[in-house]
This record gives C-alpha cells, structure tokens and sequence, in this order.
C-alpha cells in the first residue's frame, strides 16, 4: 500500500465512522435532554473530516499550513459537531447561549481573526463539553476524548508540522475517531445504566 493511499485511509475512516454512528445514532439516545443533537454532532464530525480531505486534495495530500475555504469548513464543522454534544446534555440556559455564541465565534473568527484565535475559541468548547458531559455521565470513558481528541492530535500536529514528516499526518484521523467512539460508549453505556436503574 501507498503512503498516499495509507493517508487517504486515515482521513475516509475519519468521515465514514462519525457519520455511520450518527445514523445508528438517531432515536437512540431518549436518556439526554436533546436527543437529537448526538446523532447531529456525529455527522457534523465526519462532515468536517470529509472537508478536510477537500482541502487535502488541493495541496496533493501533502498538509500544508494554511487558510482556505475548506480548512474553514472543517473548523466550522468541528465546532458546531463538539458545541451539538455540549448542548445536547446542558441543564443551564446561559451554557446553551455561550455555546451557541462559540459556534457563531468560529465561524466568523477563522477568516477575521485567524485560525489561531478559531483554534483557542475551540479550547474553549471542549472544556465546556468535557465539564458538561462528566457532570452528566460522570464515565471515566470520557476523559478517552481529551486524550486522543485534543493532546493526541495537537502532538502528531506539532511534530507534523515541526518536522515536515508526512507520516504524522496518518496517525491525527484515527485519533480523532477514537474520541467519536468515546462519545458513542459514553452514551450507550449511560443508556444501559439508566434502562437497568428504570
């Protein structure tokens, strides 16, 4: 196999899982406030890996760093996919409304503010995720996502970018997708608990 047809496996699995889960997902999860929202994450995750490919195909799946209007789907996407879990299991209006507005903050902030500050505002989306999702789950699977969703792929970033080394590159899709099966686990095991507890 190819080094680019290794990378293009990376990034396909990236796409294709999110959004199987997000199928499985619908009129699954009735034990969260806003059930409709997971199954609307999941797809919005793998729509964002489906448009980083887009943005790959312009650079001969070489990564390059840059702004496009690709690139600024996949943040857009990453954003909306992360702040739809938050939202989907908030008790509290204001984390709705700031979640809301982070969304709208990422959209807008890539192409005025720079990819830096869209890369801080989603920081700032998954600590509220991860403190929303652990106050209603309390599942040490979660923490799985901090791991493999934020130091895992900013590590294989840094030393993709740092080295040049394409390799690095096939490792940051896969990382990502563990964190969407957390996500998955997270709540079909809480769905299992509370069906027993019932």
């Amino acid at each position: 196999m190819s080094f680019k047809a290794l990378l293009l496996l990376a990034h396909l699995q990236a796409f294709l899982i999110p959004i199987l889960i997000g199928i499985k997902s619908i009129n699954r999860f009735k034990q969260i406030r806003f059930p409709l929202l997971p199954p609307l994450a999941f797809i919005s995750l793998g729509l964002a890996s489906l448009f980083e490919m887009f943005d790959h195909t312009t650079t001969d799946w070489i990564y390059v760093a840059h702004s496009s209007i690709y690139n600024w789907l996949f943040y857009s996407f990453l954003s909306i996919g992360l702040s739809f879990f938050t939202i989907s299991v908030a008790k509290n209006e204001s984390i709705i409304t700031i979640n809301i507005l982070l969304i709208i903050a990422a959209v807008f902030c890539y192409w005025f503010l720079g990819k830096s500050t869209t890369l801080l505002i989603q920081v700032i989306i998954s600590i509220l995720l991860i403190s929303q999702w652990w106050r209603r789950f309390k599942d040490w699977v979660l923490f799985i996502y901090p791991i493999t969703g934020v130091i895992l792929t900013t590590f294989f970033g840094i030393l993709l970018s740092s080295s040049g080394e394409q390799i690095w590159h096939v490792f940051i899709g896969p990382s990502g997708t563990i964190s969407v099966l957390a996500f998955y686990a997270v709540l079909k095991r809480s769905r299992k608990k509370e069906i027993i507890s019932a």
